[in-house]
């Protein structure tokens, strides 16, 4: 079976001006999308819409790797962009734009169950720094107790943790949910503060703007 998942993330979110909004979407959902998987390497891609924080547009393009992004097919299209993809694109009309490559982390290598599983109907992401004093102790409890607890919870298919290889703040958590009310559950809020660790660990991270936040799918080109 055909890799679904690689090692490496490409995020795009955006809002873009109520006047542009409807060729904005289908410019993303009836060309861009369809252009950049067709880059080697690049192994499948969604739009979501956040439900809970923002920005409200989120591009997310799963890769073999980040180094997709520096090959030759794909600068390619960075450089020979279309008509619709100059006046359309987040970077010249969003009023937010915020483009981050990422490095998988957690789990420590891409099982086949992760590399085959498709894009998930939603998503809670987190993104965060934390003081360098605290950072390995940190890791090893999210990689350890975090993430695996959450795992737990109904709905919740699973969680990964990256690093950014361009881009803001220095940490991204992905859980991948079966519906955008997974973490609004009681199951989920147990697992919070189930261990005596997670208050502290939770308190010394540093969030984004918006982190964390929920995403729903609007759109995945068939196939």
């Amino acid at each position: 079976m055909a890799a679904k998942k690689g090692n490496g993330l490409l995020m795009v979110w955006a809002e873009v001006p109520d006047e542009l909004e409807d060729e904005f979407n289908r410019w993303y959902n009836e060309e861009h999308l369809a252009e950049r998987l067709s880059v080697p390497g690049v192994l499948s891609a969604a739009r979501y819409e956040a439900v809970s924080s923002g920005p409200k547009h989120l591009a997310f393009y799963e890769l073999e790797s980040p180094a997709v992004l520096d090959t030759p097919e794909y600068r390619k299209r960075l450089d020979e962009p279309s008509e619709w993809s100059k006046r359309m694109t987040p970077s010249v009309i969003g009023t937010v734009y915020i483009r981050n490559v990422y490095r998988m982390i957690h789990p420590a290598r891409l099982t086949d169950e992760i590399a085959e599983s498709g894009m998930a109907p939603a998503l809670q992401i987190g993104r965060m720094g934390i003081p360098g004093h605290a950072e390995e102790e940190w890791n090893r409890w999210y990689d350890s107790v975090y993430v695996p607890n959450f795992e737990t919870v109904p709905g919740v298919i699973r969680g990964r943790r990256f690093s950014a290889v361009s881009g803001e703040p220095a940490y991204l958590t992905v859980y991948e949910f079966e519906h955008e009310n997974a973490s609004r559950s009681n199951e989920w809020a147990v697992q919070q503060n189930i261990d005596p660790r997670n208050a502290d660990m939770r308190a010394a991270m540093l969030h984004a703007p918006g982190s964390p936040g929920i995403w729903k799918k609007t759109f995945e080109l068939p196939g």
